[in-house]
């Protein structure tokens, strides 16, 4: 139940990432994830992960859970009254009432690149240009000079959770891939530059059949029974169809870009690079990815302090803010991380 006693103060659909400790809040949210406990007595509790395009918070609903967990799913919108409070470090939301929502403004909920659509696009065809191979640049041209192709990429995000998992979030990584692919050919000279290149730009173009984005990232079909790199691979081989002198060569290796670009099976990658160009795009690719989702991570946690609540896909916690006075007390030893392989490590 909610504590009157602390007269929290009024900040009527507040977007998550600006919430305090003890505030009201009265406003339309996403809700992600929906799951069902039980209490140390028995009692059931409802744990719901409500988001808006700014992250995602808590909330807990005590009195009625069951009764109030039935009237939406997973994806729905709702419209919350609750407070906030802290608890171990991190905010979150009780929740005094919640109710279904035929209403809500998309771009309440889905977050957008912080970058120019337009002027990504426009660097994008630009970068593109300098692949001087003929049958490269023609294909590169093809897609980029299809209407429908160049709508759908320019909007389409980079992925469900991780990195650039916004709209424009694909435009963003790609271009940053390839002009980051533009550098790493220029420091290595046996790289053949514009199979690189071209590779970079095309890597994930089957995104834009995996993904559907409305109020929130999901799998299409397609996407879930295929993937981004297969489906990528048919949309190469539609244009490759129509160019009869395209190099067969040429259009294997291209093909073994997008292929291997996870770089292992684990990772969801048919193949594994198996050439020079195919090592460079998965390492640049992999690097971008990285950046961007380390980057979201911190910038979104709301974990008081210096360090990130512990990140399960890095298996470590991660500096956020400054370096604190080291101890002085020499009996202080820091945390172990972890000793999977019977070493210690000390951050």
């Amino acid at each position: 139940m909610i504590d009157d006693s602390k007269d929290p103060k009024d900040t009527s659909h507040a977007w998550v990432r600006e919430l305090k400790d003890n505030d009201r809040v009265n406003g339309l949210y996403l809700a992600r994830e929906k799951k069902v406990g039980q209490t140390k007595k028995g009692d059931p509790f409802l744990s719901i992960t409500l988001s808006d395009r700014t992250g995602d918070i808590e909330a807990r609903v005590w009195d009625n859970a069951l009764e109030l967990g039935s009237l939406f799913r997973e994806g729905d919108i709702l419209e919350v009254q609750g407070q906030t409070g802290s608890y171990k470090g991190q905010i979150q939301l009780t929740l005094s009432g919640l109710k279904l929502s035929e209403t809500g403004d998309p771009a309440l909920f889905m977050e957008t690149t912080p970058c120019d659509i337009t002027e990504m696009m426009n660097s994008l065809r630009g970068v593109v240009k300098k692949i001087k191979d003929t049958h490269l640049k023609a294909l590169s041209d093809r897609f980029l000079s299809d209407h429908d192709f160049a709508e759908q990429f320019k909007r389409c995000p980079a992925a469900k959770n991780f990195h650039h998992s916004y709209i424009g979030g694909l435009l963003e990584h790609t271009l940053s891939v390839c002009r980051m692919a533009v550098q790493v050919s220029g420091h290595y000279p046996k790289i053949d530059g514009d199979l690189l290149l071209a590779g970079a730009f095309l890597h994930d173009i089957g995104k834009i059949k995996e993904f559907k984005y409305g109020t929130v990232i999901d799998y299409t079909d397609e996407g879930r029974l295929l993937g981004h790199v297969i489906l990528g691979v048919g949309m190469l081989d539609e244009k490759l169809a129509s160019m009869k002198k395209f190099p067969e060569e040429t259009a294997l290796r291209l093909k073994h870009l997008v292929l291997s670009h996870h770089g292992e099976y684990e990772f969801g990658s048919p193949k594994r690079p198996k050439f020079l160009e195919a090592f460079a795009l998965h390492m640049i690719d992999d690097l971008d990815a990285k950046m961007n989702g380390i980057a979201r991570y911190m910038e979104r946690d709301t974990k008081e302090g210096s360090w990130t609540d512990f990140n399960r896909m890095f298996d470590r916690y991660l500096l956020k803010g400054g370096v604190a006075a080291a101890a002085e007390d020499e009996s202080y030893t820091a945390p172990v991380e972890n000793n999977r392989q019977g070493l210690l490590f000390r951050d």
